[in-house]
């Protein structure tokens, strides 16, 4: 979920960019505008700060997992050619 500070902090910046005349609504525009970002935002598909932080040091770890599996890889095939390239008795 998005951070509630963040979404108070764009309605603020909208209510403020609003005309004069708008903004003498005065609390009721910027509640509006908090619940329409609110409803907006819980549509998108978006991930906390938190969430997006833990999933990149996966992927981190799941990467260096698999170039230690290619090096390996690698060995063993090195191995195995050279080992096909030996003359057979």
């Amino acid at each position: 979920m998005i951070d509630t500070k963040k979404i108070e902090q764009i309605a603020r910046q909208v209510h403020e960019a609003m005309p004069k005349g708008i903004r003498e609504f005065g609390e009721d525009t910027e509640k509006k505008v908090r619940q329409v970002l609110q409803a907006q935002f819980s549509r998108m598909d978006l991930v906390n700060r938190e969430e997006f932080d833990v999933q990149t040091q996966v992927l981190l770890r799941t990467r260096e997992k698999l170039a230690v599996l290619e090096q390996r890889l690698s060995e063993l095939e090195g191995k195995l050619a050279a080992g096909a390239e030996k003359p057979q008795p």
